[in-house]
């Protein structure tokens, strides 16, 4: 079984993911110089065959990329869930309820636990948006930035997940030791024009200011983030 797909083509220039899309393409809103929905149907069904020929029983990610003429070619498996699987849960039903949780469905089949459902009482509705809010300098090659946050606040909205461990009542240094993700926000909307304006009015209301030892002001990728909502899904 499958719940979907998902475009990553917004990256950084290192190729690390700054926004996700559920699904991979929008044929209903935009216009591509390919059939987008063969194109998406394809890769589902040569994923499923590939999980089904070597006896895949568990949660998988498989990364494709496509040529300008939508061609599809395999990258390669991961054979684990992916920090993007909430923009897929986003967007999917179980028997019509959302709040689908993908990391407790692997848990649960882990455990031993019978799927209790199959492909037929899965659907998806609208679009899903995943923005990686990231301290770093996108205008200088996305160069880390490390200091304090002194002041970080997001929008608290009901069409909008946030995972983060930042705190909101008090600073915060960020470690060298591992990159400066800051957040995961997780916008949803019933098409691409409401996600758009959803993603933006998130952006434009959450807080985030600081300083690094020598003064200098907090840089994060915000204003790249929403820059790039404009061209979400578009090839």
């Amino acid at each position: 079984m499958h719940f979907g797909t998902r475009n990553c083509t917004i990256q950084s220039t290192g190729r690390q993911k700054r926004v996700e899309v559920a699904p991979g393409f929008r044929p209903q809103e935009i216009r591509y110089a390919f059939d987008a929905d063969k194109l998406l149907s394809d890769i589902v069904g040569y994923s499923l065959s590939m999980a089904r020929e070597v006896g895949y029983d568990n949660v998988g990610t498989w990364e494709w990329i496509v040529s300008p003429s939508g061609q599809p070619f395999l990258m390669e498996v991961n054979t684990r869930i992916q920090v993007e699987n909430g923009v897929s849960a986003a967007i999917s039903r179980i028997r019509g309820k959302g709040d689908v949780n993908l990391v407790a469905e692997q848990i649960r089949l882990g455990l031993g636990d019978a799927m209790g459902y199959d492909q037929s009482d899965i659907t998806f509705s609208g679009v899903g948006m995943e923005y990686r809010i990231i301290a770093e300098d996108p205008d200088n090659r996305f160069t880390p930035w490390v200091g304090r946050i002194d002041r970080f606040s997001l929008p608290d909205k009901p069409w909008a997940q946030v995972h983060t461990h930042i705190p909101a009542d008090a600073p915060y240094e960020i470690p060298t030791e591992y990159d400066p993700n800051l957040a995961l926000a997780i916008v949803w909307g019933a098409d691409l024009a409401e996600v758009k304006a959803r993603g933006c009015e998130f952006l434009d209301g959450l807080t985030l200011s600081g300083a690094d030892a020598s003064g200098e002001p907090l840089k994060s990728n915000v204003r790249f983030l929403r820059e790039k909502t404009a061209t979400i899904l578009q090839f």
